[in-house]
């Protein structure tokens, strides 16, 4: 109890630093615990998943590979390695959170529009205001990633897998990977 007061009393603090007053994801997160939906993006269709941190979406009549900002989930499709623990699982998840949905996407400034492979890099948002990104790593299915700078929500995406570790939570749990790949 002690431990999980001062965990978010932390939370609190590295928001407070940050410019944020919402509080981080927890598992008992309700959309008043996110990042406020931001206006105008760009609606797509899910065709695809690819794996846990990879989608292929409808925009107007072209398709898109889309990388989700801010997270690495483990390999299960890359045919130069092999699959990795929780892999498969953190693509079922993906599948479960947006297959042949209505998504959001939303780009960040701080990141390069497209990485080395072509794919669009976006935030990707549920129409029930949800972020899939921050889904998968509060739900121990992934791992914050930051590829180079800084990224919008790198301090709440950090602090969601903190939570997940913390709590023993999917790739995170010791019957699992126990936070190895």
């Amino acid at each position: 109890m002690v431990q999980r007061i001062f965990t978010i009393f932390f939370i609190q603090i590295i928001f407070f630093i940050s410019g944020c007053s919402r509080p981080v994801a927890t598992e008992q997160t309700s959309l008043s615990d996110y990042p406020p939906l931001p206006d105008n993006l760009t609606r797509a269709q899910v065709v695809r998943v690819v794996d846990g941190d990879t989608i292929i979406v409808r925009i107007g009549r072209d398709e898109e590979r889309v990388r989700l900002i801010g997270i690495n989930t483990p390999e299960s499709v890359d045919p130069r390695r092999p699959v990795e623990c929780f892999g498969k699982e953190a693509a079922n998840n993906a599948r479960k959170l947006v297959d042949r949905q209505t998504v959001l996407l939303e780009d960040d400034p701080s990141q390069d529009s497209r990485d080395r492979f072509g794919r669009l890099l976006r935030y990707v948002w549920l129409e029930d205001g949800r972020m899939v990104n921050l889904e998968q790593i509060r739900q121990g299915y992934a791992y914050e990633y930051t590829y180079d700078v800084p990224y919008r929500y790198q301090a709440i995406f950090r602090a969601a897998e903190a939570e997940a570790r913390n709590a023993q939570r999917g790739l995170w749990a010791p019957e699992t990977c126990n936070g190895q790949r």
